[in-house]
């Protein structure tokens, strides 16, 4: 099968895929859309992925959206090695840590939502500031919080999984951002555990053919 993922380098919904692609080490091919000049909404893009957002990845079935859609897809396509627990508790945990930053944190904070308080609203670089800190902010607390309580070596037990692919992207975001990780010290131990494994390294924002020159 040859796959094709649809990203951005400093899109942290991409950089989900690309970790769980490497987990499975499954091989893909990456095209860039640039989110700065409007990429996304070219007609090309927009007949494939017509919301016009990253990451698609193309299938042999073809093409799929929606990142949360696309790690259960790849988990259901390679089950090995599992991204999600065995039991039903676990799972339905694993998945509630996951929305938890990709339908809660992450949409507050990416480039359209900035875009339009600072054209919409005039907002400060000072509000977009606050805006971003604190829904991160507010959104670690509960999780610093499961981790407590279901982690182990990572976000969940002691194998990486499907939180940890969110949760690596996520924490490369606060620290883009200036968010105090001080605060979150078991989002910060869990990140740092799994973002030290080569399938996470590999993923990296920093080193993607489309990123920009240090």
């Amino acid at each position: 099968m040859s796959l094709v993922l649809h990203g951005y380098w400093r899109s942290t919904a991409a950089y989900r895929l690309r970790i769980a692609l490497n987990l499975k080490g499954v091989c893909y091919g990456q095209v860039a859309h640039d989110l700065r000049n409007g990429a996304q909404r070219d007609p090309a893009y927009l007949a494939i992925a017509p919301q016009g957002l990253v990451p698609s990845l193309e299938t042999e079935d073809g093409v799929l959206t929606q990142s949360l859609a696309i790690l259960e897809w790849l988990d259901e396509k390679w089950p090995q090695p599992a991204m999600l627990p065995a039991d039903l508790r676990g799972r339905a945990i694993v998945r509630a840590m996951g929305a938890l930053i990709g339908a809660d944190i992450h949409p507050l904070n990416n480039l359209r939502v900035l875009q339009a308080l600072r054209s919409d609203f005039r907002a400060t670089p000072d509000q977009i500031d606050a805006w971003i800190v604190g829904w991160i902010s507010d959104g670690f607390v509960a999780l610093d919080r499961l981790i407590a309580q279901h982690g182990g070596a990572f976000a969940y037990g002691d194998q990486p999984g499907l939180a940890d692919c969110l949760l690596v992207p996520q924490v490369y975001s606060a620290e883009r951002f200036k968010v105090d990780l001080d605060s979150f010290p078991n989002v910060r131990r869990a990140a740092s555990a799994a973002g030290a494994l080569a399938p996470f390294a590999a993923a990296h924002p920093a080193i993607q053919p489309d990123a920009d020159a240090p």
